[in-house]
């Protein structure tokens, strides 16, 4: 008796040990997913692009954030974040836009990932019928706009990458329309050989932009990326050339 009472003691404590360790590897793998998931939120610049003022309406809808001016002149501006990137943490950078007159749409992707909806232009173009748009996007944005750009041919009157490329899905080659890329010197995030790559998929005359001393976090306002190389320039800067190159590019398109 006493030989099977402490086989049966041994079982259960193996049990528990195992209930344990399957709880551990529970929480382990919660954890990793959750920083995995977890996105880059607005900073103090971005805070302060979301206020609305005399010049600039700032609205936030269910699927978007609408930037407004008084007075629009021009195209419209479609815009989809980087992956696992707040869409308000671009206020800056859509209020800069809509300073120059245009309005500009950031678009709110599920769990911050362009990837899951990528035509969500859709339903901002459905919105304002009478407008027309170009589309950007910053890093995995970029890429899921050509996407959408290469599936709605029609639909844009031109494309932006910023710290971003299109894939053979998403080639704009042949579309016709007028493309802009900007990439900072110091973006250790872009990965360098799949951004050449990507270069084969944008029409011969697409305009070409460097930012000397930006990297790839301060095309928005969320502090700085894993992996991201030290900026030489500060993000109002980045910010400045950013938005005057698309609006300089604008009116070209114009």
């Amino acid at each position: 008796m006493a030989k099977n009472y402490n086989t049966g003691r041994k079982r259960r404590g193996v049990g528990k040990f195992l209930l344990v360790l399957l709880a551990l590897v529970v929480i382990g793998c919660g954890y990793v997913g959750w920083k995995l998931l977890t996105p880059y939120g607005p900073q103090e610049l971005a805070g302060k692009a979301m206020e609305t003022s005399e010049q600039i309406t700032v609205s936030e809808q269910e699927k978007w954030i609408d930037f407004a001016p008084a007075k629009s002149i021009g195209v419209s501006v479609i815009f989809y974040p980087g992956g696992l990137v707040k869409p308000e943490s671009y206020a800056p950078l859509a209020r800069g836009l809509a300073e120059m007159g245009h309005h500009t749409i950031i678009a709110k992707m599920p769990v911050n990932l362009a990837v899951l909806k990528q035509n969500l232009a859709d339903d901002i173009r459905n919105a304002y019928p009478e407008e027309q748009f170009v589309m950007g996007g910053h890093s995995l944005g970029g890429s899921m706009a050509a996407r959408y750009a290469a599936s709605h041919p029609d639909a844009l009157k031109g494309i932006f990458f910023l710290a971003s490329y299109p894939d053979e899905k998403g080639s704009v080659k042949s579309l016709g329309m007028p493309a802009l890329s900007i990439l900072g010197t110091k973006d250790e995030v872009v990965n360098a050989e799949k951004y050449q790559k990507g270069r084969s998929y944008l029409p011969e005359d697409t305009v070409y932009y460097t930012i000397e001393g930006g990297n790839h976090s301060q095309f928005g306002d969320y502090g700085h990326q894993s992996g991201d190389g030290e900026a030489g320039i500060d993000v109002q800067e980045q910010q400045s050339q950013t938005v005057k190159t698309i609006s300089d590019w604008l009116h070209g398109i114009e």
